[in-house]
Formats: structure tokens, C-alpha cells, sequence
């Protein structure tokens, strides 16, 4: 066991409210986590707009990635003291790979991400990014990217960054539940990582954490439903989405918007695609962004002469928002246009555009999916004697596990509060 006085020569400390301190290895992952790419996670939020709804959910993508790597440091330990033979080159990208796992983020995480850039999604930015660094690195992110991409030939390593059990999603669910006071997101994260061994070739639970990763699954449930798909959160993306299609609209017709923000001012100006892969000049001002330069946009346009999109920002700001009603079935193209007239009806009470284009704004449908685990691909296998590793929800003492992959599919209408009025 390392002394204090060793481990300050080979570690720089961080203290972390949800997993104590965090021991970051001097060297490569912390000259990554000292880089420009990953400090701007600092400046967006772990959990979007979910603050809107939970006061205290302002956590950063920063302080996620940074248990993450806290967390994989003790699975790595866990491992290798089970006899599986993991290299230092091999720690060192493995660290790099769950280090740098979110920073193809943008503003408010997932909000805006096919709003900015058509034909995109956060993981090809973050591979890019990755690549990227690789250059500036002279190579030495080979076998992180490797091991992200699945590409390297011990598969475990890629399960302990992305998998259904694996060190991201251990650390955001628990942290995601401290900061928004959601409890039944408590998870034992140490018991977890305690009975994880490498049978095969791929990461396997033994039989002693069953009911820690039935706890997990049932917290990762919990958490979807209380938190990432609130009604009021879904109602709070399509407000700030509805700003950015106006913005968009606005310039494409003419309008000569002012931008507080350069970098929004490309996106919205140049309408960039990832169609054909991120470009450099992509990459570049993607990079510029960050909860502030939205934040800043909104501010700035709520006092713009066009009526919406002043209207909008003032909405967001003030939170004035949309309001989200259950519907039993899919919305069908007779019940969307009853409720474009009803919100042109009230826009035009409201002195407002009234026109069909202009209620678009105001109006809109949406889908959520849920499913706690997936036991039909990728699934958390456990040892139930030894030499033998059974699908999670075929294992003795989890059965109604399998009940949990039943997609849990709700509808809902996002319109002004004034059509329930």
C-alpha cells in the first residue's frame, strides 16, 4: 500500500462531495484534464436544464468525468488484484478514454445537439476531439481511442467505459441523485466494483453483488423517470429549441440579428452538417461553446423588435414555460393541427404572430422511451458458480429483472399553459 507522501508524488488529489477524494495520476491524464477541451466541460451542466425543475442539479460535465475517472482507477484496482492482467500503457488509456468520454458535449449537454448541426450527434465530436488531442499528444491516445472505439483486443476495457455496468454510468446516477435530492438514486457503487472480475475475456459480477446491481438497475429506472425524462424538463428543451429555430429562421429571411456570441453566430450564420465528417473550422468553434454563449443569446435577444423570438427568450428566462399533457396514443396529424389552432388562438389574443409557422414555436409533440436494462444485447452477466456466467435476468435471484426491459413508451403534447385553461 502506497504512503501518503508516495501518492502525493504520483497523484494530484481532488476532492469530490460523492466519492471523497479523487486520485488523478500526474502525467498524460492530467495534462488532459488540465487541456482547454476538458475544462470547458466546467462551464456546461451535467443534467442541462434539468436545474429548472431540481435547484440543485448545477453540477458540471467536469466534476462527472472527473469521479468517472475516480471510479475507474478503483475498477482497474479491483481487477488487477484479481490476478487480470492490465499494463500501465494500457491504465494510462483506459483513464484517457473515460476522462475524455463527454467532451463532444455542447451547450446543456444533450439540448442542442441536432439543433446546431444537422446529420450530427455528441460522439462523433467526442471522437474527433479525441483524435484531435491524439495529434497534440504525438500519439499517445492510440490506445485510449482504441479502447473507446472498441477496437482494442481486451474488450473488458471498453465495458468498464461503455457498457450497461460501467464506470460512467456508475458515477452519474449516484451524482445525478445527490444533486437533484432524488434518493431513489442511491447506489452502492463500492459493492459493485468489489465483486467485478474478467471471466472470458468480458466483465462479469460475482454472485455476492447481485442485489448491488439490482439496486442499480432499479435506481438507473428511478432516475429516468423522476429526472431525465420530467415532463417539465422535456418542456424546457423545446422552449430553448424553439428559440434557436427562430434564430435560425431569422437570419435565413434577413434579419439582421445581433449575436453576443461568435461561435453562435457561425452556427446559426453557416448551418454546418456532419454529414460528411466534423471539419476543422466544425471543430474549432464547437469548441467555443458552452452553456454561457446560449445563456448570453437568450439574454441579449429577449429585447429583440421580433415579437417571438424576444417572447421565447423572456419565457426561458423568467421561467415561463411550455406546459407537457399525457396523451394515451401517438399524436396523429388531426390532433396537431387542433392544437395549432388553439395556440394561433391564443397567440393572437396575446398580440403575438398568430400564423401557422409563428404557433410552431409554441407548439409540439414528443416521445419518451425507457428502458431500465436491455438483457437481449450487452447484458450484465453474473458468476453464479464458478466457471459459469449467466445473463443477469436469468440468474437465480433476479427473474423479474427481465420485467425491467419492457420499454416503458409515453406520449406527450408541449403546448402553452393557456390551452388547458
Amino acid at each position: 500500500m502506497l504512503s501518503d507522501n508516495k501518492k502525493d508524488q504520483l497523484y494530484k488529489v481532488f476532492t469530490d462531495p460523492i466519492h471523497g477524494f479523487v486520485h488523478v495520476p500526474k502525467g498524460q491524464t492530467l495534462r488532459l484534464l488540465d487541456h482547454p477541451y476538458v475544462q470547458r466541460l466546467r462551464r456546461i451542466r451535467q443534467l442541462g436544464l434539468a436545474y429548472t425543475v431540481f435547484p440543485g442539479a448545477e453540477h458540471s460535465r467536469f466534476s462527472h468525468a472527473l469521479g468517472a475517472v475516480g471510479l475507474m482507477l478503483k475498477m482497474l484496482t479491483t481487477l488487477r488484484d484479481k490476478n487480470t492482467t492490465i499494463n500501465n500503457q494500457e491504465v494510462e488509456g483506459v483513464l484517457a478514454a473515460i476522462l475524455l468520454h463527454d467532451i463532444g458535449h455542447g451547450p446543456f449537454s444533450h439540448t442542442l445537439e441536432h439543433t446546431l448541426i444537422s446529420d450530427f450527434n455528441h460522439e462523433m465530436m467526442t471522437l474527433a476531439l479525441m483524435k484531435q488531442l491524439n495529434a497534440e499528444f504525438d500519439g499517445g491516445l492510440e490506445t485510449a481511442i482504441q479502447i473507446f472505439t472498441d477496437q482494442h483486443p481486451k474488450a473488458f476495457l471498453h465495458q468498464l467505459i461503455s457498457s450497461q455496468l460501467d464506470a460512467d454510468r456508475l458515477d452519474y446516477i449516484k451524482r445525478d441523485s445527490f444533486y437533484t435530492g432524488v434518493l431513489e438514486g442511491s447506489i452502492g457503487i463500492d459493492r459493485i466494483i468489489k465483486t467485478l472480475r474478467v471471466h472470458n475475456g468480458s466483465i462479469v459480477m460475482e454472485k455476492k453483488g447481485i442485489y448491488a446491481v439490482e439496486n442499480y438497475i432499479m435506481a438507473r429506472r428511478f432516475m429516468y423517470m423522476q429526472v431525465y425524462l420530467h415532463k417539465t424538463v422535456l418542456c424546457a428543451d423545446m422552449l430553448i429549441r424553439s428559440v434557436f429555430r427562430r434564430a435560425t429562421d431569422l437570419v435565413e429571411e434577413g434579419y439582421q440579428l445581433a449575436f453576443p456570441s461568435p461561435a453562435i453566430r457561425y452556427f446559426l450564420e453557416k448551418k454546418p452538417s456532419a454529414k460528411k465528417g466534423i471539419s476543422r473550422e466544425l471543430l474549432q468553434h464547437y469548441v467555443m461553446l458552452d452553456d454561457a454563449d446560449v445563456l448570453m443569446c437568450l439574454k441579449f435577444w429577449q429585447y429583440e423588435k421580433d415579437p417571438i423570438l424576444a417572447d421565447l427568450c423572456s419565457r426561458f428566462l423568467n421561467r415561463r414555460f411550455f406546459r407537457a399533457t399525457p396523451l394515451i396514443h401517438k399524436p396523429s396529424p388531426e390532433d396537431k393541427h387542433r392544437y395549432r389552432l388553439a395556440t394561433s388562438r391564443v397567440l393572437r389574443a396575446k398580440r403575438l404572430p398568430f400564423d401557422e409557422k409563428s404557433a410552431g414555436y409554441y407548439f409540439g409533440t414528443t416521445e419518451t422511451r425507457n428502458e431500465a436494462y436491455r438483457f437481449e444485447r450487452s447484458g450484465i452477466y453474473i458468476m453464479e458458480q464458478p466457471g459459469v456466467a449467466v445473463e443477469f435476468s436469468k440468474a437465480a435471484d433476479a427473474r423479474h429483472i427481465e420485467a425491467l426491459s419492457t420499454p416503458i413508451v409515453k406520449h406527450y403534447a408541449i403546448h402553452l399553459k393557456e390551452l388547458n385553461s
